[in-house]
């Protein structure tokens, strides 16, 4: 993923594609027309808080939109605000996000909101350039968030815009770089309405997602995701969910109740105890 923010650099980006001005109206009629009929009702698109927007961002990396759901409201009843966020204690962040996968999000999201209290006074700053200093946040999460939660014109990518965009305006093109649709996107925002335009946007890419032929393959950055069964993130959750319901386990006692291969486990709890999930006291492990 890739953003890119509207300063003086974002003008001067190299235009291979130029839309005419009736080629950017039918485009974003259509965008919002969908939207209009078919728009998702979710709940961090009606309490527009800065901190719930965010969460939902930090949720909604490499996790889908069921999946967030599930877990959204249960996240931010344990952790309204930045401090309670700050304040969490390990065990009980790990056990909510529980089943969320990339366990990392959340101890990132909890520095972030440290951060955010002890620098900023508890607020999000708005600027995607102050958001990109906080832990944790790449460049498309500060500027979905500050258009998301700011309203703010700012230009960036995820795969949900890739796909609208190599779908409407690259339709026989493969190895497509962003660096080609960045411009288009950058053409046709909406800079009245940025929240309601890359609402919009999602919407229309998550609905050509289900019924055309993926069109990010066509992307010079589509990846496919290596299968969760029997991988490393299925170790790591394993390991933690053990840890978190229970207390302090040695390595054999981890292999036994997780069922997974003893060498793997052993190499993940060391790494997992580098990264400060998990802590070892004599040979037994616990959060």
């Amino acid at each position: 993923m890739s953003a890119l923010f509207m300063d003086k650099k974002t003008t001067r980006i190299s235009i291979k594609k130029k839309l005419t001005p009736a080629q950017i109206r039918a485009f974003r009629k259509k965008v919002y027309a969908y939207y209009d009929r078919e728009g998702r009702d979710l709940p961090w698109r009606k309490n527009l808080k800065p901190y719930r927007v965010l969460v939902s961002e930090v949720m909604l990396q490499q996790t889908q939109v069921e999946r967030v759901l599930e877990k959204y409201r249960e996240f931010l009843a344990a952790f309204p605000d930045f401090s309670a966020l700050a304040r969490a204690p390990l065990t009980k962040l790990l056990l909510i996000w529980q089943g969320m996968g990339y366990n990392r999000r959340a101890l990132a999201l909890r520095a972030l909101a440290q951060k955010v209290v002890d620098d900023h006074r508890g607020r999000l700053p708005s600027e995607p350039e102050k958001l990109l200093a906080l832990p944790g946040i790449g460049k498309y999460t500060a500027g979905a968030v500050a258009a998301f939660a700011f309203n703010k014109p700012v230009v960036f990518m995820d795969t949900n815009i890739r796909r609208v965009y190599l779908y409407e305006f690259l339709p026989d093109r493969d190895n497509v770089h962003d660096d080609e649709l960045t411009p288009l996107v950058l053409q046709t925002l909406d800079t009245g309405n940025p929240r309601k335009w890359y609402n919009a946007l999602m919407d229309y890419g998550t609905m050509l997602k289900r019924e055309q032929i993926n069109p990010n393959r066509r992307s010079f950055h589509y990846t496919r995701q290596s299968p969760f069964d029997n991988s490393n993130r299925q170790v790591r959750g394993r390991i933690l969910k053990i840890l978190v319901a229970g207390p302090p386990h040695t390595p054999a006692q981890i292999v036994k109740r997780s069922g997974m291969d003893a060498e793997r486990v052993k190499k993940n709890l060391v790494q997992l105890e580098k990264e400060g999930f998990i802590r070892k006291k004599g040979r037994r492990y616990f959060i």
